[in-house]
């Protein structure tokens, strides 16, 4: 894996110790000597990781990763803080200004390259969702997600610990801020993530009964565990676990005796990381769900409809059952939006659609095509069917007025429907809705408030 290293420090011959062997390893490494020109460099050259000292002059390392977390341009950018300083208080000052992790030198070359190419791994998918939010945010669909420097949500943390005295000391730590769960076997902790809608998996890599690396292997292949952060505890010195288990796409881990402040400061990163995760896949979904439904009633819109018409053309064609399309059209609408203004004629609109989806199946495609014309695909469905339900909907709609919020209160309503249906091998898209609105000038022509289908 390659990835853009911002390497910082004050001392020349650390940053070239630390270039020489991050270039080794095929990274690319962008150097700064102080805070200032870190923050610049952040800027210009949009780096994956910061390895960052503490100890500089001017600027210390803590303010500088303060500001890298509370810029939302470079929030998500993973910030690993290498220095000399080697006591607890340092390492939760650093979680606390918002460090990804707080390693002290000497360190292990092999334990800081897992640590660089682990969060850069979690980086990447950040910017695939970040990328994708910012595209429904450029169409207007979403906003942005809240950053990474707003504080962390309480959580539902599961604790995997084969210890009681353990998982007691985790459980008096964590609450009442969280809540948590605890189990001891490989496949009560398995049932539990499939449902248990956690924030948080805590596992020992010290179980006694099973392998705690292997579990940790499983719950990444769980669709329900897939995006839960895991914190894995190892003892002291065993680098081998912790070196496996961050390359497998553990987030984050402790190391035995833990300390409870370096604890909450590590549970509280991840949180803050779920829940920004979380919004960032919200507004992806989101800006799906809107860029296929229209605004105003809540149905597909013509897009959709386009592009998947042929495919429910092709699919009729291939099982020989026919296909019935039907287009609604509200009668004399213009005159609704005149006499009583375009916020009423959009609240008949949204009842229409509701009437729509209310008389129509789970497996038919309902769409607003444009104005006041609706369309229903239905699959399945021969156009003596699909006459039957159009007339039933018909009726329904002329014999109960649409409730609206100002004088007179009810509106009496009517619709055209036009239908056609595929049943020819030559069908297509574009003759099915031919027809279909063919009917529809047909309907209106020959006094609306009535369905045609067509003769084809």
């Amino acid at each position: 894996m390659t990835a853009r290293v911002l390497v910082v420090d004050d001392i020349l011959s650390n940053v070239k110790l630390l270039e020489a062997k991050l270039t080794a390893e095929y990274f690319e490494v962008v150097t700064a000597f102080n805070g200032m020109e870190a923050l610049g460099k952040i800027e210009e050259c949009d780096p994956d990781i910061v390895l960052l000292d503490v100890m500089m002059p001017g600027m210390d390392g803590f303010e500088v990763c303060r500001r890298i977390k509370h810029n939302p341009k470079t929030a998500h950018v993973p910030v690993v803080m290498v220095t000399a300083l080697d006591q607890s208080a340092d390492r939760v000052a650093g979680l606390e200004a918002g460090a990804d992790d707080f390693l002290t030198k000497p360190v292990d070359d092999s334990a800081l390259f897992a640590r660089v190419r682990s969060l850069v791994r979690l980086k990447m998918m950040t910017d695939e969702l970040r990328m994708r939010e910012t595209t429904g945010q450029n169409m207007g669909l979403v906003d942005p997600a809240s950053t990474l420097a707003e504080t962390a949500p309480p959580g539902r943390i599961l604790i995997i610990e084969d210890r009681p005295e353990s998982v007691a000391w985790f459980s008096a730590a964590l609450q009442p801020a969280n809540e948590i769960f605890a189990v001891d076997s490989f496949e009560e902790a398995l049932v539990r993530v499939r449902g248990g809608d956690f924030d948080l998996i805590v596992v020992s890599l010290g179980l006694r009964g099973f392998d705690g690396l292997r579990l940790c292997s499983q719950l990444r292949s769980l669709p329900e565990g897939r995006n839960v952060p895991i914190l894995v505890l190892v003892s002291d010195g065993d680098r081998r676990k912790l070196t496996q288990a961050l390359e497998m796409g553990v987030n984050d881990y402790l190391t035995r005796p833990v300390d409870k402040n370096e604890l909450i400061a590590r549970v509280r990163t991840q949180l803050r990381k779920k829940r920004y995760a979380d919004r960032l896949r919200h507004n992806v979904q989101l800006s799906l769900e809107m860029a296929i439904t229209d605004q105003l009633t809540g149905l597909h819109n013509r897009r959709y409809m386009s592009r998947h018409l042929d495919t429910l053309i092709s699919g009729a064609q291939k099982s020989g059952k026919p296909l019935a399309f039907l287009i609604f059209d509200i009668d004399h609408f213009k005159s609704v939006n005149d006499l009583h203004g375009h916020d009423i004629g959009d609240e008949v609109l949204r009842e229409f659609a509701g009437r729509i989806g209310a008389n129509v199946r789970g497996i038919d495609l309902a769409c607003r095509y444009g104005g006041e014309e609706f369309v229903v695909v239905m699959p399945d469905t021969d156009i003596q069917f699909a006459y039957a339900v159009a007339e039933r909907l018909r009726s329904s709609v002329e014999t109960n007025p649409f409730t609206i919020s100002r004088a007179p209160h009810k509106l009496n309503i009517t619709i055209s429907i036009g239908i056609a249906a595929s049943e020819n091998a030559d069908d297509t898209a574009d003759k099915l809705l031919h027809r279909a609105d063919q009917a529809l000038y047909r309907a209106k022509r020959d006094g609306r408030n009535r369905v045609v289908a067509d003769a084809a």
